[in-house]
């Protein structure tokens, strides 16, 4: 092996045009990743960082103070698991690596990276190097994205066409959860979908080894707070991966309550890809317990999936938040008036059919017309609002509608007369605010329920002979 000064290693990287680096790694004595440097960098490597963490460096250093020379790399960028690996792996196993990162969320613009090995002797053994070429795009080159082995095309251009084929959303996901689940020889497999603005998230599909314990049920305990976490370290990086108990540590101190849930489910390797559509997070595709050291081939197929699952996603959401709208009360946002007569419908004919218990409750707001007078509609519609959750909130598991201006009305066929009671009763505590919030309360509960539009009429007339009290 060669061996290289200072001066030389510097005079190597100014000979490129584009943005080079010969970085030095540093390996522990257990193998595992120590520390990386810039070792020696270009001016147009410079000139770029220099643009892209400007805000970050102090108002005093100018461009011609800027130094990156005999930095740890962790002085410019978060500390990525990632990037390490495939760096100790190719400055001490010769291995060569091309990367197509999206990293929008963190610079605005798509990553190309080339890593090269080094064969530059060094008195220290557990020192190796490589050189990092690397090249920014405001937008993702196709051309390049799709430069893949014939293998991965293949499987990836199969499980679309497969998941194409399927009518229904549930079971394309399904589909194509199944088909990751078999080329990556995963343990579990699933796709969740995500909406912030909900704080909600579901697990659309999964798969899991042997048919062991459903992720709907594992994920059903987890808070939406965990899942939330997740953007943030998806910032830094195109995806999570998590290789060994290093990456889990590192990963803990980021976000200890959600390693907590792997630990707990056995997961010791991991693979987390945001599937992104207009530059948001919609989703992520979930796969533990993979053969490590297939770990580039696994990361590609996942995200060159990405790309098709977040359309399809993405289309899927848009109709269903429609459908979804078309059903509630805007300013409320229990149910209208509209969902109410179709589910009275539906309910009275299956009553009919096999009757059951069912519970009534018509609450009306008697005192909103008159502070809609006296402090105006904006008053008047936060009233509303309170109105409707504290109906949630005590219905929780009902339906809850709001069927005209003033009054809204609940169906339960979950509860026993003595629960509905109870119900009712912390109603009445909670709305007795003649100053406020003040409902008067008609309810009716039919054991046997081969009626329920009778049931609707007496909890209704009960409802106005209250009212007529207040």
């Amino acid at each position: 092996m060669a061996v290289l000064t200072y001066d030389e290693l510097k005079k190597m990287v100014n000979t490129k045009n584009h943005s080079c680096a010969v970085m030095s790694v540093r390996k522990n004595p257990d193998g595992s990743f120590g520390e990386l440097r810039y070792c020696a960098v270009n001016e147009a490597f410079l000139d770029s960082n220099y643009a892209l963490f400007a805000d970050t460096i102090s108002e005093k250093t100018e461009r011609k103070d800027f130094k990156m020379d005999g930095e740890l790399y962790t002085a410019f960028l978060p500390r990525e698991p990632k990037f390490e690996d495939i760096s100790l792996r190719c400055a001490f196993n010769g291995e060569h690596f091309h990367q197509y990162v999206d990293t929008t969320k963190m610079y605005g613009l798509w990553t190309e990276n080339l890593l090269l090995p080094l064969a530059i002797d060094d008195d220290d053994p557990d020192i190796g190097y490589y050189e990092l070429h690397y090249l920014l795009n405001k937008e993702m080159d196709a051309g390049k994205f799709s430069v893949v082995p014939p293998d991965l095309s293949s499987f990836v251009i199969k499980a679309c066409l497969e998941m194409k084929q399927e009518q229904d959303f549930t079971a394309a996901m399904d589909v194509i959860t199944k088909d990751i689940f078999e080329f990556t020889d995963s343990h579990s497999v699933a796709i969740i979908a995500v909406s912030p603005d909900l704080f909600s998230f579901e697990v659309v599909s999964n798969k899991v080894k042997n048919d062991e314990k459903d992720l709907k049920e594992t994920f059903s305990h987890i808070p939406y707070e965990v899942i939330d976490t997740w953007e943030g370290l998806c910032g830094e990086t195109d995806c999570v991966i998590i290789k060994d108990e290093n990456d889990l540590n590192h990963y803990a101190k980021k976000a200890p309550q959600w390693v907590d849930t792997l630990i707990e489910n056995d997961v010791h390797s991991l693979c987390l890809v945001p599937l992104i559509y207009q530059n948001a997070i919609i989703g992520y595709i979930f796969m533990t317990n993979f053969d490590i050291s297939k770990i580039n081939r696994v990361k590609e197929a996942l995200q060159l999936m990405d790309l098709f699952i977040a359309s399809e996603m993405a289309t899927h959401m848009v109709m269903d938040r429609m459908e979804h709208a078309s059903t509630l009360d805007f300013l409320s946002g229990v149910f209208n008036r509209n969902t109410m007569n179709v589910n009275v419908d539906e309910l009275s004919t299956k009553l009919k059919l096999n009757p059951a218990p069912f519970s009534i409750v018509f609450c009306c707001l008697p005192h909103l017309k008159q502070i809609n007078e006296a402090n105006g509609h904006d008053e008047g519609d936060q009233l509303i609002k309170d109105a409707a959750e504290l109906l949630k909130l005590i219905f929780h598991g009902d339906k809850v509608f709001r069927s005209c201006g003033d009054e809204f009305t609940v169906i339960s066929t979950k509860c026993s007369k003595e629960e509905f009671e109870e119900k009712i009763e912390a109603l009445k505590e909670e709305a007795s605010d003649p100053d406020w919030l003040q409902f008067a309360i008609g309810y009716f509960h039919d054991p046997v329920g081969e009626n329920l539009r009778l049931g609707l009429r007496k909890a209704n007339e009960a409802m106005h002979a209250e009212k007529e009290k207040l």
